[in-house]
């Protein structure tokens, strides 16, 4: 074999050879990016909230291939500014109201610095010991903080893991269910087995059930009607999963939702579990969005019925103010998801291991590989305690609740839906366009103002269709949002209402 040979510039001695972690530089460096990110944010309402910019735009900025030599951090900055934040959406404005909040705080982005500083990978216990052990205690302290049954935690025989997202989450205990119902009637009648959700009900349950290999017509997304204030029906529940066993099929999963991603509908959870518990159904709870605002106790009765619940998951990296990523599910019986999960190759044996009486949190999840997320969630609820973090979560329902009033204030608009938590979902009624105005026009024209709203760069919203009526998606909860930026957007929307209206 030929000998290998190296360029000069990049032979031991050469003076462009530079260590991957100088400390001294990682210090100076490290400031730089501390005053980069606070001056971020400290102009961040100078940005239009929603990117303009144009598909393949920055390929047209950068080189076509890596630099050979290395760069200065200083010019790499900015490039930054200059190049990647016009092409940011700016998730973190105070004048983002779409999709679904993602908060951040100070203790949040000083975890994810203890994260990548330590950069230990915990995938079992003997790997990194404090990073499962902390894993564990603060999954039990926040089961605590909101009142889940003892069944659901470490200290009463069931147990938590964080993941990185709800669909990871999801995934796992469709995989889990999966398994322990063909264990009873054989492999092969995988193709009978029915997932059931509503028409309200994350995506992300319908892709699990594809994965785990749940034959897409075995998919049931169940209507809601606004009799129901679009949660989903006992009775129609009920009514599928009886339809499901006269035709032969095998009722398997049922995704229940605390704050629908659409219009924020909270799904009854003591009657579904009523119907699904008769046929052995495992019924998961999707709280990713809503489920952190449960710690206040005027809250906590959506959750009334968890106690019939296989498993529940909430992100706290979307209302508790912990950086992405960070899902936290909890289960009554983890024995089921690692008996589905759980792979022994020698080369991962340990003494540890063996004696069962660690958890190794590999075997709780998809990959091998995972962060020390857990540091990251203990800091936040150090840094700040229950008591704030509800009070965090309050300020921004009392928000949502300003905005609503506003809405109902101006003829012109309806608040479609029952406001749970912090969303106002509204819209133009047909009328406010002129006589006999008809949905669809009126669903047009309501699309058309919302596209306006955005494209004037003060604030960016989204939508979500509600039976057949398309409405405006105000979601409050950023960390910087004010009372003054829940006014500025509403003045947007009249304004360009108003625009409209002259059309």
């Amino acid at each position: 074999m030929d000998s290998l040979t190296f360029s000069p510039e990049l032979q031991e001695n050469s003076p462009n050879t530079i260590s991957p972690l100088n400390l001294e530089e990682f210090r100076r460096q490290g400031h730089l990016m501390i005053d980069f990110i606070a001056d971020y944010y400290q102009d961040i309402e100078k940005y239009p909230v929603l990117s303009n910019v144009k598909p393949g735009y920055l390929r047209q900025c950068l080189p076509d291939s890596a630099p050979h030599c290395p760069e200065q951090i200083e010019t790499i900055l900015q490039d930054v500014q200059k190049h990647i934040i016009p092409g940011i959406t700016h998730w973190q404005s105070p004048n983002h109201f779409a999709y679904f909040p993602a908060g951040i705080s100070t203790a949040g982005f000083l975890g994810e610095m203890l994260i990548s500083g330590f950069n230990v990978v915990g995938f079992s216990w003997v790997t990194s010991p404090a990073a499962t052990e902390l894993e564990s205690i603060v999954m039990d302290w926040l089961g605590q903080m909101l009142k889940l049954p003892s069944s659901f935690l470490f200290s009463g025989n069931g147990g938590g893991v964080i993941q990185g997202t709800t669909c990871e989450a999801i995934l796992c205990t469709i995989v889990a269910a999966r398994d322990e119902m063909l264990s009873k009637f054989g492999r092969e009648k995988i193709g009978k087995l029915v997932v059931y959700a509503s028409d309200q009900t994350h995506s992300a349950v319908e892709k699990a059930a594809k994965i785990a290999g749940i034959h897409p017509e075995n998919f049931r997304a169940i209507k809601t009607t606004e009799s129901t204030s679009f949660a989903l029906s006992p009775e129609a529940l009920k009514m599928a999963i009886s339809k499901d066993i006269e035709d032969g099929f095998i009722p398997l999963f049922l995704c229940a939702t605390i704050g629908t991603t659409g219009i924020n509908a909270v799904d009854p959870l003591g009657p579904l579990c009523n119907i699904a518990k008769e046929h052995g159904v495992w019924v998961h709870v999707d709280a990713a969005q809503a489920g952190s605002a449960c710690i206040c106790p005027e809250f906590r009765h959506f959750l009334n019925g968890i106690e019939r619940v296989d498993s529940f998951s909430l992100n706290a990296h979307k209302w508790l103010f912990t950086n992405l990523d960070c899902c936290c599910l909890w289960l009554t019986n983890p024995s089921a998801l690692t008996k589905s999960l759980t792979t022994s190759p020698e080369y991962l044996s340990n003494k540890a291991s063996e004696s069962k009486k660690v958890v190794d949190y590999k075997n709780w999840q998809i990959a091998l590989s995972r962060r020390f997320r857990a540091i990251k969630l203990w800091l936040v609820l150090r840094s700040y305690g229950v008591g704030n973090l509800r009070n965090f979560q309050r300020i921004h329902v009392k928000m949502a609740k300003s905005f609503e009033a506003l809405v109902r204030g101006d003829k012109r608009f309806e608040v479609v839906v029952p406001r749970n938590f912090a969303m106002v979902c509204f819209r133009m009624v047909p009328s406010a366009f002129g006589a006999g105005v008809e949905l669809d026009s009126a669903n047009k024209l309501n699309r058309k103002l919302l596209q306006l709203v955005n494209a004037s760069g003060k604030v960016f919203m989204t939508h979500a269709m509600v039976g057949e009526i398309f409405v405006i998606r105000c979601a409050i909860g950023v960390t910087l949002t004010a009372e003054k930026h829940v006014i500025k957007a509403w003045k947007v929307v009249q304004e360009t209402a108003n625009t409209i209206l002259k059309m």
